[in-house]
């Protein structure tokens, strides 16, 4: 049994980064950048007016000034037109700035009188002016390796005429669970059988790391079943196995796969829940093969199969996002293993959720957030600590 950062530190080091792949900015929601990409434009491209209003000269336009409006910029293109002292041009949000302008005095701020205005305000240079390249110069860096391509980060470069952008590859996935106790969700059970949870759960999780989950089924505690099932889905980047890595004499997954030649580099790590995982390589596929309790799943899931995910996908990134929280409750840990508790996180705050065991499948679907406390480890109420968001 290792620890789990020396599992962490294994299974990082031997998966690999999958080669780029280009797309269209439509398509790139959620994966990650391949390459640095810096500005080509800068924004605002031009300067221009931030309000409706009226461009003047701020020097010539004091409270009380009359001035001869000469023309209309609307937002679009430029007019070219341009004004001098004594002179306002009708302008609108986003419109170029007239030649000789260095304010806009907003349309609330004037009494319009015909071809003229009066200026009811005090108005200063540069007042309600976006200036070209105050937001973004050319050559800046605008995405960096690595970084995930968010719905904003997508307006960003559109704005620099950005149609295309290389991203991480595609991870494919396929899911095992194994026991003869699992039934399909909508068959009819019999005695002693339970319905099928896992597969779904880790489709999910898959969904949310951005990877492909191209199979999912159940396999039978035979070892010819379970033979077959890994070597037609061992053509896939990644095969998770669920349940049958423990120690037990149906537990097959381990033998099975040394008898197919795969490489064991982890199996059994020092957390709780989630002590009998599995790491190893069968040909190019990374196996993962997780515990078949629930939580146990969920927990080795997005400690190990989460970052070795998103590192093949490129990405710069692969922890989970974390919190300080204050703790509402007394917690310590006796076990001889770090223990992930399950809970809530709001306001501020994190609550242990439910029963803390690996079966314990309702107290999960309430929480929203892992605690992990060092073996030994006693925590007080009021103490602040870091969770490990998830949603």
């Amino acid at each position: 049994m290792i620890s789990e950062n020396e599992a962490r530190g294994k299974i990082l080091e031997r998966v690999r980064t999958l080669p780029p792949r280009k797309m269209s900015i439509l398509q790139a929601l959620d994966h990650f950048a391949a390459e640095d990409y810096f500005a080509r434009l800068p924004l605002p491209m031009f300067d221009n007016s931030a309000m409706d209003g009226y461009a003047v000269i701020a020097s010539g336009c004091k409270r009380g000034k009359r001035l001869r409006v000469i023309g209309e910029q609307p937002a679009g293109v430029d007019r070219q037109l341009r004004v001098s002292n004594g002179n306002a041009i009708r302008i609108f949000t986003g419109a170029p700035m007239p030649a000789g302008a260095d304010a806009i005095v907003m349309q609330e701020d004037v009494t319009r009188d015909g071809d003229e205005i009066v200026v009811n305000a005090d108005v200063e240079g540069d007042e309600f002016v976006r200036k070209r390249g105050c937001d973004l110069g050319e050559g800046q860096k605008i995405v960096a390796k690595g970084e995930r391509i968010r719905a904003t980060t997508l307006a960003l470069l559109a704005s620099q005429g950005f149609a295309e952008v290389n991203v991480g590859g595609d991870v494919r996935a396929a899911i095992l669970s194994t026991g003869d106790e699992l039934a399909k969700p909508g068959e009819k059970l019999q005695p002693g059988q339970i319905y099928d949870s896992n597969s779904l759960l880790l489709q999910s999780l898959l969904k949310r790391c951005g990877a492909v989950a191209v199979f999912a089924e159940n396999c039978r505690d035979d070892s010819d079943s379970l033979r077959k099932a890994i070597q037609s889905t061992a053509k896939n980047e990644i095969l998770i196995v669920s349940g049958g890595v423990s120690v037990g004499e149906h537990d097959l997954v381990q033998s099975t796969l040394r008898e197919l030649g795969a490489k064991i580099d982890i199996w059994r790590v020092a957390i709780k829940p989630g002590k009998p995982f599995l790491f190893g390589e069968l040909g190019s596929c990374f196996v993962f093969g997780l515990p078949g309790n629930p939580v146990s799943a969920f927990v080795t899931f997005l400690q190990f199969v989460r970052p070795a995910i998103l590192k093949m996908m490129g990405a710069n990134d692969v922890d989970l996002p974390k919190m300080p929280a204050k703790l509402t409750v007394d917690l310590n840990n006796e076990s001889d293993r770090a223990h992930y508790f399950r809970g809530k996180f709001e306001n501020g705050n994190f609550a242990p959720i439910g029963r803390q065991e690996s079966h314990a499948l309702f107290g999960l679907s309430q929480s929203n957030a892992l605690l992990r406390v060092e073996k030994g480890e006693s925590l007080k109420a009021g103490d602040t600590v870091d969770v490990q968001l998830w949603q």
